[in-house]
């Protein structure tokens, strides 16, 4: 298979799992699936587990348990009833059932034994927390930064996803960012002071396998500007809402530190919780053009009242 034609699927599969993350819980059939990704409905399946190792059925429902054991251990507000309904189930009998047979072990089993666990790691940074362990609470951190609240709108943004651990993110990040400007200079969206280079989180570690992490590195376009997917380029929405927002300046390796003091500092008693929805930093220098490269950067944490 070419390179081109390699782009090709893994755009479409890209554009699938974006579809999927906005819709996962309601009823979303393969012939929609399908259709959204451009690949005939009879070859999509075996297409989408050939690139992801896992069939449609599969990745749906592991996005959905996923979300659900986000929920279940970080906002005991909600009954079991109303995760079940937002998740897209009919009820929590149904809800219940499909949680056993991915996790075995009950909602009810769950949410006792992990919800008084989150109550320590809710503060832990989500930055590579698959390496993580609770030294933090011994370990203040070495970075501070502003933190402020904002109500941010809704972003129209192209990207270029990688699929892995953060360790394999860092290596490819450079080649990303490359193609990243490159496309957007072929399509004349590059614009002074109206582009934002960011990374989107997709996926929580502490639910998630790190080798099924989804990171998009993205850059916010005007809305009024039109953009044609790629082989290597899709787009994507950025979502509005309350955001926790800090800005940090920092050196390589102090990334994680940087997400711990949002978590770990500011969230602990800041009277609100993390809103179930993507984590992402935003570049706002270029550091790399310095002998000593530090970064400035804002991390926006989706949240909502307590």
């Amino acid at each position: 298979m070419s390179e081109i034609q390699k782009n090709r699927y893994l755009l479409g599969i890209n554009k699938v799992q974006d579809y999927i993350e906005e819709n996962y819980f309601q009823d979303i059939s393969v012939e929609k699936l399908s259709e959204v990704a451009g690949f005939s409905k009879y070859h999509f399946n075996r297409i989408f587990k050939s690139i992801l190792h896992e069939s449609i059925s599969q990745y749906v429902n592991r996005i959905r348990i996923e979300h659900a054991m986000f929920l279940l251990a970080h906002r005991t507000d909600k009954s079991l009833t109303d995760i079940a309904y937002e998740l897209g189930y009919t009820d929590s009998a149904v809800f219940s059932r499909a949680f056993k047979h991915a996790c075995g072990m009950s909602p009810h089993a769950y949410r006792k034994e992990n919800s008084t666990k989150c109550k320590e790691s809710i503060y832990i940074s989500e930055y590579n927390k698959a390496e993580k362990t609770k030294n933090w609470v011994q370990k203040p951190c070495s970075v501070t930064g502003e933190i402020r609240i904002e109500q941010v709108e809704e972003q129209e943004a192209i990207y270029v996803r990688h699929v892995g651990t953060y360790r394999s993110l860092e290596n490819e990040f450079p080649e990303l960012l490359r193609i990243l400007f490159e496309e957007a200079e072929k399509q004349q969206l590059l614009e002074v002071g109206k582009n934002t280079v960011l990374a989107m989180y997709h996926d929580n570690p502490e639910f998630s396998k790190e080798e099924q992490y989804r990171t998009s590195l993205c850059m916010t376009v005007p809305q009024y500007q039109m953009v044609k997917e790629t082989q290597r380029l899709g787009k994507m929405k950025i979502e509005g809402g309350l955001y926790a927002i800090g800005h940090f300046h920092v050196e390589k390796d102090q990334f994680e530190d940087a997400w711990d003091a949002m978590y770990q500092k500011w969230l602990l008693t800041s009277g609100y919780v993390p809103r179930d929805a993507g984590v992402f930093e935003v570049y706002l220098n270029q550091p790399m053009q310095e002998e000593k490269p530090r970064f400035e950067i804002d991390i926006y944490l989706p949240i909502e009242p307590m």
